[in-house]
């Protein structure tokens, strides 16, 4: 399809030219200005796109999310949809691009699944200053005691490199500097990833990145980037990476791509900034939050919404008869496209228990079923009649394949549904204790029915208590294919034991990531990975071999 010129998109949702950065013809960044010229118009309502435990093959939910918003557009109301932005490292790895599928895209998806507008390059950049400068600092004379034993901050990089999570740093002749364990993690998961994405505007992001605990002292006093004046330097080269970006649909209707923290081991959604700033431009606000509702949607409401005051009106949950029968037959069926109603239905323990946990949160649902050509009438059938006896709304999507056209009933049941009133609720209270506040998310929205924490997360706790930060919410890293911490307990499992083996401090961003299972914050390549299989042609598109 032939794109429209960036600026006509920014036209249609009411932003002049004034209010945009060009990069070429079909990418810009939105101002920041433009939320504070706009205070006066009604912020439009958020939809929350979320799904099952997703499995290895996809379950479209960002497709069904760019389907959604362009369905509210062709009836009549203004819609935009805002998705995180691309990592690398699933790009160029196992999971591929992040921009849609079929008829139902964001565009142009190429330049937005590589470098884009260069924002997590940004992210990068910021990580490893702040990183060199705490080496350099102690090569330097140490004045601030840093002991390099208890160093905190991680080195980053977009891409998957299980080489890189356990490095020795500070090797060779004439070094003179400290020799320590080091790692990498990927930058989707960095703690400046994260205050990007909870930022407020340039002053918030500055002083945000300038409480990030960096390490201790030999004395055992708390490091933050402030008392390396680094902080500033690294909100410069975020300066234009805080700013969201705006592109198109495939029906060219307005989508804000902006912030890439991943679900399964961050918080999973896209900036506080580009979600405000869509609701001053929009009567409908599609959010596409990260892996299953146990991960992406738990933490929206119980870390954006509690530090945003963004409530969701609405939830779409979207579920794939691939991904119920997977879980139905505990992944032992490798034929998922045939009709097989029994294990259908035994899947369905996964998606109900999705349910209660967004009533539980107190969102209204919609159960969206993502439709592949190979699914029948009769498994649509008990889908539906599942959703009926549980009285939540159901609807069939196929945007993949119509666009807008595929997703208008799913509209407009979104529509009526975010009507009515709803009150969120959170599942922990700040005045919690750390421990307790993991304990319940794990018994009432995993089903575990006790949490183990090794002897390093007990340790975590305490400093936790000793540095005063109790209140803050909690970042569950976990498995996205499991309610529990083993990917391979599918379905609904009970009875099981949530073993915590990590605590980590996230100040700056303020809130706690609780490491469980084995779960890895620098993701490896398979062994048959996305880059064996991408090229480029003479014109320059992507090319798959």
């Amino acid at each position: 399809m032939k794109l429209k010129n960036i600026t006509e998109i920014a036209e249609s949702v009411g932003l002049s030219e004034d209010d945009i950065e060009l990069y070429g013809k079909y990418k810009a960044k939105i101002s920041l200005n433009v939320l504070k010229r706009k205070p006066q118009q009604r912020e439009g309502k958020v939809i929350l796109v979320t799904s099952i435990n997703p499995t290895p093959y996809g379950e479209g939910k960002t497709t069904t999310a760019i389907g959604l918003s362009m369905a509210i557009n062709r009836l009549g109301f203004k819609s935009i949809v805002t998705l995180r932005e691309p990592s690398l490292g699933p790009y160029l790895g196992i999971k591929g691009g992040a921009t849609g599928g079929g008829v139902a895209q964001v565009l142009p998806s190429t330049d937005i699944n590589l470098h884009f507008t260069g924002d997590i390059h940004a992210v990068t950049s910021a990580n490893n200053l702040l990183c060199a400068a705490v080496d350099n600092h102690i090569y330097h004379g140490n004045e601030l005691n840093i002991n390099p034993k208890a160093v905190m901050v991680k080195r980053a990089m977009d891409m998957n490199d299980r080489a890189l999570r356990n490095i020795v740093i500070g090797l060779g002749d004439g070094q003179r500097g400290a020799v320590r364990e080091d790692g990498f993690i990927i930058s989707v998961a960095s703690e400046v990833m994260a205050i990007l994405c909870l930022s407020n505007g340039l002053d918030d992001l500055k002083e945000r990145l300038g409480n990030i605990l960096v390490g201790f002292s030999y004395d055992k006093k708390p490091i933050y980037a402030k008392d390396l004046k680094v902080h500033g330097a690294m909100a410069l080269l975020l300066k234009d990476a805080i700013k969201p970006n705006l592109v198109q649909t495939s029906e060219a209707t307005a989508a804000i791509i902006h912030g890439g923290p991943f679900a399964n081991i961050a918080h999973g959604t896209n900036s506080i900034i580009a979600i405000k700033m869509a609701q001053k431009l929009s009567d409908y606000v599609v959010v596409e939050a990260g892996f299953g509702a146990d991960l992406g949607a738990e933490k929206f409401v119980n870390i954006v919404s509690r530090k945003s005051g963004i409530y969701p009106s609405a939830a779409v949950m979207v579920v794939t008869t691939k991904a119920l029968k997977y879980h139905g037959s505990m992944g032992a069926i490798e034929n998922l496209t045939s009709e097989n109603i029994d294990t259908l239905k035994k899947g369905f323990k996964n998606l109900e228990k999705h349910i209660e946990n967004l009533k539980l949160l107190g969102l209204e649902t919609i159960v969206t079923l993502n439709r592949f050509p190979h699914d029948t009438a009769a498994e649509i059938s008990e889908i539906e009649s599942f959703c009926k006896e549980r009285e939540v709304e159901f609807a069939v999507s196929e945007a993949y394949e119509l666009g807008s056209e595929g997703a208008l009933d799913l509209a407009q049941k979104v529509i009526e549904v975010a009507s009515r009133k709803r009150k969120i609720n959170f599942v922990y209270e700040d005045s919690d204790p750390v421990e307790e506040k993991i304990r319940k998310v794990a018994k009432t929205i995993y089903g575990a029915a006790d949490v183990q924490f090794s002897k390093s997360a007990l340790l975590g706790l305490e400093l936790i208590k000793k540095l005063n930060i109790e209140h803050f919410p909690i970042c569950m890293a976990k498995t996205q294919y499991s309610l529990s911490d083993d990917p391979k307990l599918l379905g609904r499992p009970k009875d099981f034991v949530l073993n915590v083996n990590e605590i980590r401090i996230n100040n700056g961003a303020q809130f706690i990531v609780a490491i469980c299972g084995d779960i890895m914050t620098m993701p490896g390549l398979s062994k048959d990975y996305a880059a064996l299989h991408l090229d480029i042609d003479e014109d320059g598109n992507v090319v798959w071999v």
